[in-house]
């Protein structure tokens, strides 16, 4: 009967160490696997003062709670390098002798796009203390805003524009017929220097803003090029921006 009893402690023993040493199997096994470095493909050189490749652009116009535009994105562009010299931007290699010739750095004041009715002047559109990209005022008929950082419409390079669609206070902004320009159409700009950039539009797409064409807006370019950029697509109720971006992408046609 004790040997029974012994028999039997033991066979409880050997059932409890057996699970024990499962139990050690799973929870003590070896190391994870290391993950794999991703591997991230360049979409192509920026020039300085362009926001890393990647990130979107500032939601110029979706409204929320206040009325105002958020920013598109959360991750800031790096610190802007110094703006090209004038006296560099005629004598790029772009340039093939057709069409008119780049000019050279000028403040833009006033665009005009009869298409669409747009005639507004232009502010100056610098980085926030936190490196985001500012986004054009909503209050005193919200205009349109040129960000200084890279090319100045006409010099070469691209001129980047951004401007609200709408807001919550007052309805339509002076983009919100952006997504009506069509090919052949053109945008006018009026420069401090009292030269006159004309371009005419290439195409106009929407984009969502994790698929933000960044190259395409502020990549380096061998000629003369504009981008004009809004808030498009679906408006996201809950978070009160829209969910995409209307681009439209011109290029220099002549100088007056």
């Amino acid at each position: 009967m004790i040997l029974d009893r012994r028999r039997l402690a033991l066979d409880a023993l050997t059932v409890l160490l057996a699970a024990a040493g499962v139990t050690l199997v799973v929870i003590g096994g070896g190391p994870p696997v290391r993950p794999e470095r991703a591997d991230v493909a360049s979409a192509g050189a920026a020039p300085a003062g362009a926001p890393p490749a990647g990130t979107g652009t500032p939601s110029a116009g979706a409204p929320n709670a206040a009325g105002a535009g958020t920013p598109a994105d959360s991750a800031p562009p790096p610190p802007p390098g110094p703006p090209a010299p004038a006296a560099a931007a005629p004598a790029t290699s772009g340039f093939d002798g057709f069409g008119p010739a780049p000019l050279g750095r000028s403040t833009p004041v006033r665009l005009t796009i009869p298409a669409i009715g747009v005639d507004t002047p232009l502010l100056e559109l610098g980085l926030h203390a936190d490196g985001t990209i500012e986004t054009p005022p909503v209050a005193g008929g919200a205009p349109a805003g040129w960000y200084r950082n890279l090319a100045s419409p006409g010099e070469v390079g691209p001129a980047v524009v951004l401007g609200h669609v709408d807001s919550a206070r007052d309805g339509p902004a002076v983009f919100f017929r952006l997504r009506e320009l069509r090919a052949g159409d053109r945008v006018a700009v009026k420069r401090a220097d009292g030269r006159t950039a004309v371009f005419t539009v290439d195409r106009v797409a929407e984009y969502a803003k994790a698929a933000f064409p960044t190259a395409e807006v502020y990549g380096s370019l061998d000629h003369s090029g504009l981008r004009l950029v809004t808030c498009g697509g679906e408006f996201d109720r809950y978070r009160r921006e829209y969910k995409g971006n209307v681009i439209a992408f011109a290029s220099l046609s002549s100088v007056a």
